[in-house]
């Protein structure tokens, strides 16, 4: 998706439990531009936090991605999302548990889909290797999902409290193609 006329701009979508974590690790990168929260993957409009922590609504805590693929590659982010948390547990990363902690990829084009499917057999082999089960990341395209923006207090929570909880587990596993 090129979001301006002159550079190249592109985003991506990525759930690795709870977003707080996952925010700072990516807005860290360089290339990326702009990095927010918000919820995914689910049913209803504009879900508040309070509704996706029920688990009725479905959706997924989300990092919304917006990167320079000229300055980072979509392959470097999904490096970066196979070992910022653990892919293989089911609705949970530590001690985060439910549907809005799921592992997610969703994808902007065709080519992000491929990539993510060939990173995560990559990634798969490595795990499988080291007698790790299997990933269980959701991963398909976000045309039929809406983003919805979390509320303020969540978008780069980690910069407001750098204290705060990170929120992330992972398998210690290196992604290394």
């Amino acid at each position: 998706m090129n979001l301006t006329g002159t550079t190249q701009i592109e985003i991506a979508y990525f759930a690795t439990g709870c977003f707080w974590g996952a925010e700072r690790r990516f807005w860290q990168l360089d290339g990326v531009v702009e990095t927010s929260v918000g919820y995914m993957g689910g049913a209803g409009e504009n879900p508040s936090y309070e509704e996706v922590c029920t688990g009725r609504t479905n959706h997924a805590e989300i990092v919304s991605v917006v990167f320079k693929p000229n300055l980072i590659s979509y392959r470097r982010l999904l490096e970066e999302f196979w070992v910022m948390h653990d892919p293989t547990t089911l609705n949970k990363q530590g001690g985060d548990i439910g549907t809005q902690y799921r592992s997610a990829i969703f994808t902007t084009s065709d080519e992000q889909l491929q990539e993510a499917l060939a990173t995560k057999a990559i990634y798969q082999s490595l795990l499988t290797a080291e007698g790790i089960g299997p990933i269980v990341t959701q991963i398909e395209s976000a045309n039929s999902h809406i983003y919805w923006p979390a509320e303020e207090y969540h978008q780069k929570y980690l910069a407001k409290n750098p204290n705060g909880y990170d929120c992330h587990s992972s398998t210690g596993v290196a992604f290394k193609p």
